[in-house]
Parts: C-alpha cells; structure tokens; sequence
C-alpha cells in the first residue's frame, strides 16, 4: 500500500498525474490492466492526456463509486482478481488505520501495485509503506508551447525501505521511467543519490 496525497489545494491534478506515471511505469514491465476507483467530484482522466504519459487508455479500467466505503470495498475485491496489474482509489478523507491493515495485507498477497490518492489536508496514522506529497513542477516546452516531460515536485515524508527526501522529477512516457530535473542535477548528491533512488522506490510499488 502506497499513499499519495496533493501538497496543497490545488494539486489534486499532478497527485493524479504522478500516480497514473507509476502505473504506467508498471505496466509497462507486466501484463494486465489497471483499475482507478473513483469517487463523484475528483479529477478523471482523458484518452490524450492517458496517451502523453505513456498509457495506454485500453488497459485503464474506470470505476464510479459514491462513498469511500464503497471505493475500499471495491479496492478489495480487484486485489482479489485476475487479469489486473494495478490498483488505485482516490478516496475523500483520511484513510483509516484499520483499513490501511486490510489492504496492505491484501495487496502484500499480490504483485499489484497499490495506490490511494487522498486529499491534502487529510492526513492519519496508516500503515502505508510510502507516502508521498505531489505538487506541479514547471516543465519544459516545445517551441509550440506543448509539455515535453511532465514534471512534479515530489516529497517522500515515510519510506519503509529507504531514505525520504523532496526531489524534481520530470517523467520520460517513451522510456516510461522517472528523471532528475535539469534544475536539480547538479545537487544530486545532496537529494540522496538524485532521480535513482525514487525510481527504484516506485518499482518496489510494483
């Protein structure tokens, strides 16, 4: 069980974005489909912006729910079945120690990578194996005016297997991997191996 929440009001956008790269990230290694558990009034996403983070819409399943009861009764049940790779719920408040037990203990049965997206200001005691705050980065663009590399400005608050940190992350959707931003490369060092060490915590979510 990975947690991912929004830096601020504001960001629930790039959260989604950054999650959705680390699905792709891991579909791109197994077979199967991902499924994004939604509940009424958050942000859903398209076919072009799936296809620009390297995702292919085909292999995203979308399912509605109208409370957070029902998005981890409905996380529960896709741990529990075939055919998909990844599962992730964007959820309306803090997500609670008792069910953070159940779906971590479910999802450490499986290789399905994990996620719950929840609001910014909702936070509480879990057991999460990572958790992460995502805030929009300033990417660079093309001559037209087009995002070349979606970028985020990510921080690590809890890792079970490694160091926390904050790091710029531009993401590569052909190489379907995460990258140090140009403005950070030369402080490598100082954010803990740079753009290797998240890369190697989202493929243990994997």
């Amino acid at each position: 069980l990975h947690e991912i929440a929004p830096a601020q009001a504001g960001n629930e956008p790039a959260a989604l974005g950054f999650a959705l790269a680390l699905v792709a990230r891991h579909l791109a290694r197994v077979r199967g489909e991902a499924l994004l558990v939604v509940g009424r009034g958050h942000p859903l996403p398209y076919g072009h912006g799936l296809a620009g983070l390297g995702l292919d819409p085909g292999r995203l399943l979308l399912f509605e729910v109208a409370s957070d009861g029902d998005a981890y009764r409905a996380l529960e049940e896709s741990l529990r079945a075939q055919g998909l790779a990844a599962v992730a719920g964007l959820i309306d408040a803090a997500l609670p120690l008792a069910q953070s037990r159940r779906l971590h203990l479910a999802a450490a049965r499986t290789d399905l990578l994990l996620l719950v997206l929840r609001p910014p200001e909702a936070e509480s005691p879990n057991v999460a194996a990572t958790r992460w705050r995502v805030a929009a980065g300033k990417a660079l663009r093309d001559r037209f005016g087009c995002i070349e590399r979606p970028c985020w400005q990510v921080t690590l608050d809890r890792s079970r297997n490694g160091r926390t940190g904050h790091w710029l992350l531009e993401w590569d959707h052909a190489a379907h991997r995460f990258g140090l931003a140009g403005a950070l490369a030369g402080h490598a060092a100082e954010a803990g191996a740079g753009g290797v060490r998240p890369e190697r915590r989202a493929q243990r979510s994997g």
